[in-house]
């Protein structure tokens, strides 16, 4: 199965696709869309929609795993990375990509076997398990490679 993973955001969209076969992963690409801070708010959410598109044709993932959104204190920014999520959501949609949906507690205990895991013990197993020599930057790469894996332990057979 290949399972694209995505950590949303609207300045930087971690994503990083594998492919997950028995019980071992392969690591495909992962990266990040950065977006200027300096655009116009649409021009972004227009960029993530396009790029979001180009990487599902390219990859043709079986499934896209995205970290369920968590509002914290900044109202303002959690309402923008809603709305740069929903135009990722459009693109799945439009490309025909099932879309699963974690959350951190998920993802944690997916990845590490302990849900309340910090981020570096995180990071540090999805380098192990992927194979890879250093963690992937920029963090938003790491989560969503995170994400790829935790969706690789928890799918329904079916996809």
């Amino acid at each position: 199965m290949r399972i694209i993973g995505i950590d949303p955001g609207y300045a930087i969209i971690g994503f990083g696709v594998v492919d997950y076969q028995g019980n071992a992963f392969k690591t495909v690409e992962y990266g990040a869309i950065l977006t200027q801070p300096e655009s116009d708010f649409l021009d972004r959410l227009t960029q993530i929609y396009d790029d979001m598109c180009y990487l599902l044709k390219k990859h043709r993932p079986q499934a896209m795993a995205i970290e369920e959104l968590f509002m914290g204190q900044n109202k303002t920014t959690g309402i923008k990375v809603a709305e740069a999520r929903g135009v990722i959501l459009l693109a799945c949609r439009q490309n025909n990509v099932p879309v699963a949906e974690y959350t951190p507690l998920q993802v944690k205990s997916a990845v590490t076997g302990y849900g309340k895991a910090e981020k570096r013990q995180v990071m540090d197993m999805t380098r192990r398990i992927l194979h890879l020599s250093e963690i992937p930057k920029p963090d938003d790469t790491a989560d969503a490679l995170a994400i790829a894996i935790c969706h690789g332990h928890c799918a329904k057979p079916d996809y």
